[in-house]
């Protein structure tokens, strides 16, 4: 850590101008820069290598469980502007300064558990299906075009550090995903109210093998022509009386559901072995 911790707070104005240029996509997309910020999220970036470039801090003393023997440069910034640079009401007194993370499509090698989000614009719903993909153990995510940007604050914060623990393939068209992940071999399902109920296919072992969910748009949901791309649309059965569940809701049922599925498919693969 290269700062001093009795320092009086205030970044320099060079400083607090290119980093307050990460606040906008424009100063994100010139700069393959973004902020992360909160304790939880920044310690999630620190964790992977080579990724933070720079910490800014309200008070080093009260982050130094976090700061201690980071080998990168670490600012204090004043309330006024700790609130330029924080896309929350209340900032939580740390900021890092990270390099964009870029992955193509030879992280679906393998894969047996995949999100594609078609057209998901809400930056919140963005970031928690990310955290549930993580959860659930998904080999990875893709976000089409037309989808929020990665980077955007709120889709970082919504993803509580999980943005660090899962390739994410961006601006690939939903043709695109589909053919990719067909052409790997697995089975594409899309999340939609009329398809066939999910427990249903879960009960039949047609969960246990490589799939990629669909998920669509939180306004307008799968228009038809994509649901044509799937292999079969797939609902989540509802007992009660809500009229439906929200993007991250359903993509966390349909994840859960799925990993259930394999892992139960795989740790009963050897003992139908042993038995033969």
């Amino acid at each position: 850590m290269t700062t001093e911790p009795n320092a009086a707070p205030g970044l320099n104005s060079t400083v607090l101008r290119s980093v307050r240029r990460l606040t906008q996509r424009r100063g994100r997309d010139l700069t393959g820069r973004f902020l992360v910020e909160g304790r939880q999220a920044v310690r999630e970036a620190l964790a992977a290598p080579n990724l933070v470039e720079q910490i800014i801090v309200d008070d080093p003393g009260k982050h130094a469980d976090l700061l201690g023997g980071v080998d990168v440069p670490v600012s204090r910034a004043d309330e006024h502007q700790m609130r330029q640079l924080s896309d929350t009401v209340t900032p939580q007194g740390i900021i890092a300064v990270c390099r964009q993370l870029d992955f193509g499509w030879d992280v679906l090698d393998g894969a047996r558990l995949v999100v594609i989000c078609a057209q998901v614009r809400d930056p919140g719903n963005a970031g928690t299906v990310i955290r549930c993909a993580d959860a659930f153990g998904a080999d990875a995510v893709i976000l089409t075009s037309g989808s929020v940007e990665i980077y955007n604050p709120k889709t970082v914060r919504s993803t509580v550090g999980s943005l660090f623990h899962m390739p994410i393939v961006t601006g690939a068209s939903l043709d695109d995903a589909v053919a990719r992940v067909k052409g790997l071999g697995m089975t594409v399902l899309a999340a939609d109210g009329d398809g066939q109920p999910l427990d249903l296919k879960a009960a039949a072992g047609e969960l246990n093998g490589p799939v990629a969910w669909i998920m669509g748009n939180e306004a307008w949901g799968l228009p038809a022509e994509d649901a044509r791309l799937a292999d079969e649309v797939v609902a989540v059965p509802m007992w009660g009386q809500a009229e439906s569940l929200n993007l991250s809701s359903a993509a966390a049922v349909c994840l859960y559901a799925t990993a259930s599925a394999q892992r139960r498919s795989q740790k009963e693969a050897p003992d139908r072995v042993r038995a033969q």
